[in-house]
């Protein structure tokens, strides 16, 4: 029988930690992990795409999970991405990912070419296979990969009886509510878009994977209390609150990933490093927007948490 409950609540995207030469830096890893365990959060999401895995080889995103496995002791529900360009290194990272006892794998579907559902299919049972005794969910982010996953790939995938869940990091909020009927309540499926955090909630989805959520867990953390306890109201403030945040931490010349490295370097005092390339760096104007993006995350938690 599965756990879900494991799965209910907030759990962050892990962002890669880099030392000064650019390589993974365990001691930020290790900073970081704690940094989740203090804020609440019910677990994190290791080496997905806004971990800058594309970027990395499989040492690294091995490096990057041991030492997280190391920190968290048990104290989070840790789900590894372990998508890569071929099955072969996907496979050997769901391996390693069951070897140190994660909580769950999880995959992107194939990218670059547009292969037919079957290989899709094909490539995610291969993975779900390498790590046999492991919850799997399906990564659902089509805006960046391409690939939808329609009514048809998801019946076929239910037949895997490792598939708990599907992350749904889509637009349509509507899609939450597809996989969910689709399953019969069977898997847990988890919003994964910021800006929709409660309306994604409230067609069904029980769990949230978020990006900027990083920076400000409490929020999305009060924001979930808000709705198990009935306060829409104050649920939907937080939500407007927490959506102009993200549209300033949007709105650098670098990336948002870099961005939100800063911020955490601003309000949490944790070293995490720039990003890697082909990601553009921060520019010096960039600054600016780091500094007001972290003023509003002050601010909101002052207006919404005391």
């Amino acid at each position: 029988m599965r756990n879900l409950e494991k799965y209910k609540g907030i759990i962050p995207a892990f962002y890669s930690c880099y030392d000064e030469e650019g390589n993974i830096s365990p001691r930020g890893v290790q900073s970081l992990t704690r940094y989740f365990v203090e804020k609440g959060v019910k677990g994190v999401c290791v080496g997905g795409p806004f971990s800058e895995c594309m970027y990395q080889s499989v040492a690294d995103r091995k490096i990057i999970l041991e030492n997280v496995m190391l920190s968290a002791r048990g104290r989070l529900t840790v789900i590894v991405h372990t998508a890569c360009g071929n099955t072969t290194d996907s496979r050997e990272l769901a391996a390693h990912a069951e070897s140190l006892h994660a909580d769950a794998i999880a995959a992107i579907p194939p990218f670059y070419f547009h292969l037919p559902e079957h290989a899709i299919a094909d490539y995610w049972n291969e993975i779900s296979a390498a790590a046999p005794d492991t919850d799997f969910l399906i990564y659902h982010i089509p805006e960046l990969t391409g690939t939808s996953l329609t009514s048809g790939l998801f019946k076929e995938m239910l037949k895997n009886p490792r598939l708990t869940g599907v992350i749904n990091a889509s637009m349509p909020v509507r899609d939450i509510e597809i996989f969910r009927q689709l399953s019969s309540d069977s898997c847990m499926i988890f919003n994964g878009c910021d800006q929709q955090f409660i309306s994604g909630r409230i067609m069904g989805a029980e769990g949230a994977i978020g990006v900027t959520c990083v920076v400000m867990p409490e929020l999305f953390v009060e924001m979930d209390t808000c709705l198990k306890n009935g306060e829409i109201h104050k649920a939907r403030e937080i939500q407007y609150a927490v959506n102009e945040i993200i549209s300033r931490l949007c709105s650098a010349k670098g990336t948002i990933y870099g961005v939100i490295k800063a911020v955490l370097k601003v309000n949490e005092g944790l070293e995490t490093g720039g990003v890697r390339k082909p990601l553009p760096a921060l520019a010096g104007e960039d600054m600016a927007v780091v500094k007001e993006a972290a003023f509003m995350i002050r601010a909101a938690k002052t207006a919404f948490l005391t």
